[in-house]
């Protein structure tokens, strides 16, 4: 089976499935959010396949998130900002309905929708010089998958409300991390914990992720993501003095323009 933005190999019981963007950071555009699930679905369906592990090609980002070349040029309605966000919602959702244990494997930069993808996986594993940040909150962005909060609590708030980044060792104290190695080493020893997973008999890693996933279905997941959507869809509806700013330079000077004004407002307090 032939991909356009991904890849798909398989080592032992270890589906690796890779963002393969590299030259644009590996962003989310329609080909990619196409086949991710369709690749995710083939793993789970496979009987061999016991452990799946997801990340970017190139070496400098997992992924930088959804690919701003594909913002709509003026303001869509309400109803089909809604209707993205939930498609982008369920884009992320793959990882989390697969049956198998899901692994995101880190390196480089992991921004915006990337780090929603990501932290809908199972575990998170990554290299010494990974950065992170919820990075659509300093565009006026909502966020189309909160996840966050049902993986460092609290915590959560500061990292949303300043759109900050933060590197692989905060990551690692704030609990979003697993585990941090060394850029070389990085696949080495999380292909080393996918073989050892994948050791464990299928139908008991399955029925493990199933109750482990039900638990917080039961506190609320599902209706308090559903609401992130929701919140998402308005707060991407109001046009906010900065957002309406960074459009128009984003229009008439291009996107590195408009990202270069957007960093100028936090340029001092950083």
């Amino acid at each position: 089976m032939g991909y356009e933005a991904i890849t798909y190999e398989t080592d032992d019981r270890v589906a690796v499935i890779s963002f393969n963007r590299p030259k644009q950071h590996n962003a989310f555009n329609e080909p990619l959010r196409r086949e991710i699930p369709e690749a995710v679905r083939r793993a789970d369906e496979d009987p061999n396949i016991r452990v799946i592990v997801v990340t970017g090609a190139g070496g400098k980002s997992f992924s930088a998130g959804y690919d701003l070349k594909e913002l709509p040029e003026s303001q869509p309605p309400i109803d089909a900002l809604r209707d993205r966000m939930a498609s982008d919602c369920e884009y992320t959702y793959a990882v989390w309905r697969c049956s198998k244990p899901t692994i995101a494997m880190i390196d480089g930069w992991c921004l915006g929708g990337a780090l929603e993808f990501a932290q809908m996986c199972d575990m998170r594993y990554c290299s010494d010089d990974s950065k992170f940040a919820v990075i659509e909150t300093r565009f006026s962005f909502g966020i189309a998958t909160l996840v966050m909060p049902w993986i460092m609590g609290q915590r959560a708030r500061e990292l949303i409300y300043t759109g900050d980044t933060f590197g692989a060792d905060e990551a690692l104290r704030l609990g979003l991390v697993n585990r941090v190695f060394p850029k070389a080493d990085l696949r080495a020893e999380t292909m080393k914990i996918a073989k050892r997973m994948s050791q464990v008999a299928l139908a008991c890693l399955q029925w493990n992720k199933r109750a482990l996933n039900q638990t917080l279905e039961t506190q609320g997941f599902g209706s308090a993501l559903r609401y992130g959507v929701e919140a998402c869809s308005m707060m991407d509806a109001t046009e906010t003095p900065e957002y309406r700013h960074f459009e128009e330079l984003r229009r008439t000077q291009g996107l590195a323009a408009a990202l270069q004004w957007r960093d100028s407002l936090f340029a001092q307090y950083e």
